[in-house]
């Protein structure tokens, strides 16, 4: 039995649909676990998306995210199922959560899975490492194993599954599971595509020259459906928020097209992005380290070029 913990707000996330695909693909059933306000709606969701059954805890104490409550739901959930697996996503929920949770169960735990398959009675994670330059087999020791999966890395699980109720799990929740919890939330950039989430992302680096001409890369990704990213020299000289930051400090992304806009390459940013199955790079320099892992190339300014090819997308489009 493969446990999936969900995340969405309103709805499923896409990375909880990409899960829930990978647990199918694996076999042995499958069921999705909702933590949090909204819990049961996600919860049924997973069940029209496949699953084969889910649970789902709407109490006080998870209604605002604290790592050691859900841990303990998702542990309650773990024993209630005899679960083998735990899959959870590889985003900033699931690489604060799985670490606690990997603790609570004495159980090993492979972070940023981009393949993942059965070995026996057990499982065997594909995962990169020194930065994305080589990839390492890792078998997950302990049960339930534990796993991370890399945004935009699995297939997503269709819908048309079935439509059961899923089922409250009843936690016992101690003093110590609040005592670090979200007392507020503010959301930013309403209607923007989440870079985690995101099938396009384009990125801006120093070859920019000023915060301001950011708004062009704002306008292909517009133009494109996608969303802005940003190198970890943009974000630390000011020009742009540290959640739009890609690389080794920041998130780690693979879309179906990344295109890098006066981003030199350096490894700390490739560790972030170099497993996107496109990658276009515009930039003046013709032997910056980008090119080395881009598909496709542009030498020339990227003030001069992105618009262009925003007339151009916008010309097709019309």
């Amino acid at each position: 039995m493969i446990l999936v913990v969900l995340e969405g707000e309103e709805h499923l996330k896409k990375i909880s649909l990409e899960l829930l695909g990978a647990a199918e693909d694996l076999g042995g059933g499958v069921t999705a676990l909702g933590i949090g306000k909204g819990a049961e709606q996600r919860a049924r969701e997973a069940l029209a998306h496949g699953a084969g059954a889910a649970l789902y805890v709407e109490s006080p104490e998870v209604e605002a995210y604290s790592a050691l409550a859900y841990a303990r739901v998702v542990s309650k959930a773990a024993e209630k199922t005899g679960a083998d697996l735990v899959l959870l996503g590889a985003t900033s929920f699931g690489r604060d959560l799985a670490p606690r949770l990997s603790a609570r169960l004495s159980s090993g735990l492979a972070s940023d899975v981009v393949a993942l398959q059965r070995d026996g009675d057990g499982y065997v994670a594909r995962r990169p490492v020194y930065a994305g330059k080589a990839f390492a087999q890792v078998r997950v020791a302990g049960k339930p194993a534990l796993a991370t999966l890399r945004p935009n890395a699995f297939r997503r699980a269709e819908g048309g599954g079935g439509e059961g109720a899923p089922q409250s799990l009843d936690v016992t929740f101690q003093d110590g599971d609040t005592r670090g919890a979200v007392t507020s939330v503010e959301m930013g950039g309403g209607g923007k595509v989440e870079l985690t989430e995101a099938d396009i992302v384009v990125s801006g680096g120093r070859g920019l020259k000023a915060p301001e001409n950011f708004s062009l890369i704002e306008d292909l990704a517009r133009a494109l459906g996608g969303a802005v990213g940003a190198s970890r020299a943009v974000v630390d000289a000011g020009w742009r928020p540290h959640p739009e930051q890609v690389g080794q400090t920041g998130k780690t992304v693979s879309p179906s097209l990344y295109i890098a806009c006066g981003i030199s390459g350096a490894v700390q940013h490739l560790a972030g992005m170099s497993s996107s199955k496109l990658i276009v790079a515009i930039n003046k320099d013709a032997d910056a380290p980008i090119f080395q892992v881009a598909d496709y190339g542009v030498v020339g300014d990227a003030l001069e070029v992105i618009p262009a090819m925003v007339n151009e997308i916008e010309t097709l489009k019309s």
